[in-house]
């Protein structure tokens, strides 16, 4: 099988693409899907230098990236959701490290898959999962976002921030972003009513009123100045920095989930959300996308294409 893997923790240096990776196994709860993309996330990086060999088994050589959009080539005897040739996409977090997505055949569990959504591309299909289900957990579980209130979403151009922006105004809420004065056209396009420079001074100053939520996607100063962002502080949702939880706010540790993904696949399809690629890379240049999102500063989603 053809795919990129590493036998050792390290920087990008340690990706190389391979034709020899052994065929991945097909249990009863699995889907075998012939992937046509996938994208990356920071949490990649963060796998890929070794920072979680502590939360789950890692066997070397490991296959990296957890989004996926593609064709089921094989099922499962237990799989009763999915059948050979449906184009499915998802977020493939097994209970161990080893087969990710960065390759031609990847074994998901049936839980991490969704039909995927009929309009977008595969690409764009793979640049959602992990980032989308971020951003829906966030909002409707630990902020129960509702119609008519006003939500504040920090880092708003990013991959989580930019689908957190679409599914607050999908949900009815009225969306105040911050990001970078090059970036808040971008924003609004998502459907942020304001949207404030980040760099201008802390938000709690810039805003007129407080909100009634806020998520962070940032940490550090800027969760730190959340509880002065906000009426209640328990409306306080964080997916970087577990500190949020000392400030009687919630720490959001994304699950893949079955429900949510087909969620986003039927606000996709409804016109509620877009996924924006800020550059698509072939397979062969895996270690060129992991650096440009390690940059830190991409506007949307890095896929890489595999079909």
């Amino acid at each position: 099988m053809r795919g990129v893997a590493y036998d050792e923790f390290g920087g990008p240096e340690v990706l190389t693409l391979r034709d020899d990776l052994p065929d991945p196994p097909v249990g009863p709860d699995t889907v075998l899907v012939r992937v046509h993309a996938t994208s990356v996330n920071p949490v990649d990086m963060v796998i890929r230098q070794g920072y979680l060999a502590g939360a789950y088994p890692h066997h070397f050589p490991i296959t990296p990236g957890w989004d996926v959009a593609g064709v089921v080539e094989a099922a499962g005897p237990a799989v009763t959701a999915f059948a050979p040739g449906d184009e499915v996409y998802g977020y493939v977090r097994r209970d161990d490290v080893q087969w990710g997505t960065a390759a031609e055949l990847v074994p998901a569990p049936q839980r991490c898959l969704a039909h995927k959504p009929s309009s977008l591309s595969f690409a764009e299909a793979a640049g959602l999962p992990l980032a989308g289900l971020t951003a829906y957990q966030a909002l409707t579980e630990a902020l129960d976002v509702h119609e008519g209130q006003r939500v504040l979403v920090h880092r708003a151009a990013g991959g989580v921030g930019f689908f957190a922006v679409q599914i607050a105004v999908a949900l009815g809420a009225q969306v105040i972003g911050t990001a970078s004065p090059r970036n808040h056209g971008f924003v609004r396009d998502a459907g942020a009513a304001e949207v404030l420079d980040y760099s201008a001074g802390p938000i709690s100053e810039q805003l007129a009123e407080p909100v009634d939520a806020v998520l962070d996607l940032v940490g550090g100063d800027t969760l730190a100045d959340a509880p002065r962002q906000v009426r209640d502080k328990a409306r306080i949702a964080s997916v970087v920095d577990p500190a949020v939880n000392g400030m009687g706010g919630r720490y959001v540790f994304v699950r893949p989930e079955h429900e949510h993904l087909e969620e986003l696949a039927r606000m996709a399809d409804a016109g509620q959300l877009r996924v924006p690629i800020a550059k698509a890379f072939p397979l062969e240049q895996t270690a060129a996308a992991q650096e440009l999102v390690a940059g830190g500063h991409v506007r949307g989603k890095v896929v890489i294409t595999l079909r």
